[in-house]
């Protein structure tokens, strides 16, 4: 018989039989015998709190590393040790999923303009700092590209477009839609890497007429659109590579519904609101 078990028979009868008597009879030592009661009782303690973030996960669709679960849990009013929360989140397999790195390949182009954003991440006010870029989505159809502009301010998706090819319209339908749904002024900066798109005569020709100034990374230097890259690591792993995409659809329907979830729901670590929450406050 296993000790584990043993100590199990003693617990059970521990109310009917004397306790030394028992491991005497089991030939197990007492002080074994209340570690493994002690180790039950922190199991016990730890089952509220690890109900609680099991819920959080279901909440953010199991996206949430320790720091946002601890987030998460004070606004409902209960505050542990960040260090507990990650030790409850391990003990109980709760941890978020593990984000991928994804291989950038930069295009040559007409046009090339100076890196005004300079890896300066920060944005004093909305609409004044935007980065963009273009990833790909595998689909049982396809290949679905995927175009979006990010706000450096608050961090949310001020605009999305998807398209089945890869050219220069599928960015300046992107920049189209984002001119027509935010105020852009001349303050405005679009930062992007040297993608052939981007470099386009067309693309010039967009943000000259809409008093845009064009930002660009350095050849070779992904971190200079991070921010961008950052997003799309975020969407794939906790969205695209969680499920069997069969068809473009399908790709645009989880694209919508991850997008509404990360601007509107998707606590930040950083300054503990959601993207729109805090677009919002600088609004009011």
């Amino acid at each position: 018989m296993k000790i584990s078990v043993k100590y199990k028979v003693i617990y059970r009868h521990r109310k009917e039989y004397p306790i030394s008597e028992m491991c005497r009879f089991f030939e197990v030592s007492r002080s074994g015998y209340y570690g493994y009661v002690s180790r039950m009782d922190t199991l016990a303690k730890d089952l509220p709190l690890a109900e609680k973030i099991r819920e959080c996960q279901a909440e953010s669709r199991n996206t949430y590393g320790y720091r946002r679960v601890c987030i998460w849990l004070e606004r409902k009013g209960i505050h542990h040790n960040p260090k507990t929360i990650l030790r409850v989140m391990n003990k109980y397999n709760l941890l978020s999923v593990i984000r991928r790195k994804r291989y950038v390949r930069y295009g040559e182009g007409l046009h090339k303009y100076p890196n005004l954003l300079n890896r300066d991440f920060t944005a004093e006010c909305p609409n004044q700092k935007w980065v963009t870029d273009i990833s790909y989505i595998s689909t049982g159809q396809g290949t679905l590209y995927l175009s979006i502009i990010r706000d450096l301010y608050d961090n949310s998706i001020v605009i999305y477009k998807t398209a089945t090819n890869q050219n220069v319209n599928l960015v300046l339908n992107t920049i189209k839609a984002a001119k027509k749904k935010e105020k852009v002024t001349a303050e405005l900066q679009l930062h992007s890497d040297q993608g052939a798109q981007y470099a386009s005569e067309a693309y010039f020709e967009l943000t000259q007429r809409y008093g845009i100034t064009p930002s660009m990374s350095r050849r070779g230097n992904p971190y200079d659109n991070a921010l961008a890259e950052n997003f799309f690591s975020i969407l794939k792993t906790e969205c695209i590579y969680r499920t069997k995409i069969n068809s473009f659809a399908e790709a645009r329907a989880l694209i919508d519904d991850y997008i509404f979830f990360y601007n509107h729901q998707r606590i930040q670590s950083k300054t503990k609101l959601t993207p729109l929450e805090l677009r919002r406050q600088f609004a009011a």
